[in-house]
C-alpha cells in the first residue's frame, strides 16, 4: 500500500478533498485558471486593493506573531478568572482540570472514530475580515490558504491529527481522554483566525487593556470554548522536562519558538518538548501504536533534544516502538521511577482557543546524561535555552521560584508552557518526591 493510497484513505474517513490534505503533494493546492505560478510562494496581485488587502493582512499577522504573549493576556480578561489555569493565560474549566497532577499511565484514552462536522469551522461569514483578497472580489476561503500563499513559515503542512472529543477525571486520580480523527490545519483554521482577528481588533483600538465582544464576530461564534462540537479541538502535548539532582534540586529547558519556522507560538518561550499530538505515519490505522501521549512525548524528545528528524505522519513506514532503542530506554527508566510522567489536564490558550495537554516529566540525571547528553542547541522549530541570566550550570535553568516567577511575569511565554511551570512550581513536592 502506498502513500497516495493511504492518504486517501484518510480523506475519506475525514470526508474532504484529498487534495487539501497534503501540500507536499505536486499540484496539491489548486491554483485559479487564469492564474500563473505563484512567485515565491505567494500569489501575485491583480490589482491594488489585492495588494493592499494582503499587506494589511501580512501587517496584522506580524502583529499577531510578536505580540502573542501581550494580546493574550488581554484576550484572558474576556473569560471568567476562575477560569485561568494557574494564573496564566490558559483557559480550563473542572471539568477539564484534575486537582493535582495525575500520572500519564493513569490517563486512558478512548478512540471515538469519526466525530461529527464541527458547527464552526473557519469559512463561516463572521471569519471574512481575516481572510485577505486573492483575487479581485474574492477572499481566500480558508485561513491556512492565506498563510501558505502569503507568509509561509519554513514548516506548514496538513496533516492528520488527534481531535479531542471528551474530557473526565474521576475522583479516583484517574482520566479519561476520547478523541477522533481530524488534520492539522482544522485546527489551525479556527484557532489562528481568532488570533488574527483579536490582534486586528486590539490594533485597531489602539487598546492594550481590553477588547470589546463587539469586534470579534467569530470569537463569539465559540461562545463556550470548552465545548467540544463547536469546533475541531485538535490539542497539542506540552512537556516540562524536569531534571532531578542528586541534591533532589531540579532543572528544566526552555524553548525559543523561531516565528520564521513555526506556524503557532512564534516568538515566544515555551517548554519542551512541546508538538502536536499526531500519528507518526500515514501507513496503517491512526488508532493503533501512535495513539498514545507518552509514545508521543517520546518522539518529541527525540526531536526537540537530540535534533531528530520528525516523526510528523509524513512516513511511509509505522514506528516500531518496541524496536527503537530511545524508547525502550526510556521504558526502562519508567519501569525502575528513574523517569515519571504527569499529566496536569487539559487548557486551551485564551488568545487563539488552541488545545493543549499541559504534562511534566521528571527525569533521574544521570539517565539525562545517559540518553540526552549534550541537547542540540538549535532544532527545526527554534532554540534550546539551557541557561538564563548567567547561572552558572550546565544542567539547565535551575527551578527556583525566582525563576518561574521571572518567566511567567516578565518573559513572552507560551500560554501553555507558562501554566506547566506555574503548576510544577505550586505541586513541587509531589513531582520532584519520591
Amino acid at each position: 500500500m502506498t502513500d497516495l493510497v493511504n492518504l486517501v484513505h484518510y480523506a475519506r474517513v475525514l470526508g474532504m478533498p484529498p487534495e487539501q490534505l497534503w501540500f507536499s503533494l505536486p499540484g496539491a493546492v489548486p491554483r485559479p485558471r487564469s492564474e500563473e505560478p505563484p512567485a515565491n510562494g505567494e500569489l501575485r496581485p491583480d490589482s491594488p486593493d489585492v495588494q493592499n488587502s494582503q499587506d494589511a493582512w501580512r501587517a496584522t499577522r506580524r502583529y499577531l506573531n510578536t505580540h502573542r504573549a501581550q494580546l493574550a493576556a488581554v484576550a484572558s480578561q474576556l473569560y471568567p478568572a476562575d477560569a485561568r489555569l494557574a494564573g496564566a493565560s490558559l483557559l480550563t474549566t473542572t471539568r477539564w482540570c484534575p486537582p493535582e497532577p495525575v500520572l500519564l499511565d493513569r490517563v486512558r484514552l478512548t478512540w471515538t472514530g469519526s466525530p461529527k462536522l464541527p458547527l464552526v469551522d473557519g469559512s463561516e461569514p463572521e471569519a471574512r475580515q481575516t481572510l485577505p483578497l486573492r483575487a479581485p472580489g474574492r477572499h481566500f476561503d480558508r485561513y491556512t490558504q492565506a498563510v501558505r500563499y502569503i507568509d509561509a513559515p519554513s514548516l506548514f503542512e496538513n496533516r492528520p491529527s488527534y481531535r479531542l472529543t471528551g474530557v473526565d477525571w474521576s475522583a479516583d486520580g484517574r482520566g479519561e481522554l476520547s478523541f477522533g480523527l481530524a488534520t492539522y490545519f482544522d485546527k489551525l483554521d479556527v484557532s489562528e483566525a481568532i488570533g488574527h482577528e483579536f490582534a486586528a481588533a486590539a490594533a485597531a483600538e489602539r487598546n492594550t487593556r481590553g477588547v470589546s465582544w463587539g469586534s470579534l464576530p467569530l470569537r463569539r461564534l465559540i461562545n463556550d470554548p470548552f465545548d467540544l462540537e463547536l469546533r475541531a479541538v485538535v490539542p497539542a502535548i506540552t512537556t516540562l522536562l524536569l531534571r532531578l539532582r542528586p541534591s533532589g534540586e531540579a532543572t528544566f529547558l526552555l524553548h525559543w519558538r523561531d516565528p520564521g519556522k513555526v506556524a503557532t507560538a512564534g516568538g515566544l518561550y515555551d517548554t519542551i518538548p512541546a508538538g502536536e499530538f499526531q500519528p507518526s505515519t500515514v501507513m496503517g490505522d491512526p488508532a493503533g501504536p501512535d495513539f498514545d501521549l507518552w509514545r508521543n512525548i517520546a518522539r518529541e524528545l527525540n526531536e526537540e533534544l537530540l535534533g531528530a528528524p520528525e516523526y510528523d505522519g509524513s512516513s511511509s513506514r509505522p514506528l516500531d516502538y518496541e524496536r527503537w532503542p530511545l524508547y525502550r530506554a526510556l521504558q526502562r527508566a519508567r519501569a525502575t521511577g528513574r523517569l515519571r510522567a504527569y499529566c496536569f489536564g487539559v487548557g486551551c490558550d485564551a488568545l487563539t482557543l488552541a488545545a493543549t495537554i499541559p504534562s511534566a516529566v521528571v527525569i533521574a540525571d544521570d539517565v539525562f546524561d545517559e540518553l540526552f547528553g549534550e541537547v542540540v542547541q538549535t532544532n527545526a522549530e527554534g532554540v534550546t535555552v539551557t541557561r538564563w541570566n548567567g547561572q552558572d550550570t550546565t544542567a539547565g535553568i535551575p527551578f527556583t521560584e525566582q525563576n518561574i516567577s521571572q518567566f511567567l511575569a516578565s518573559e513572552p511565554m507560551a500560554p501553555p508552557g507558562a501554566a506547566c511551570l506555574a503548576l510544577a512550581w505550586k505541586h513541587r513536592d509531589l513531582l520532584l518526591g519520591s
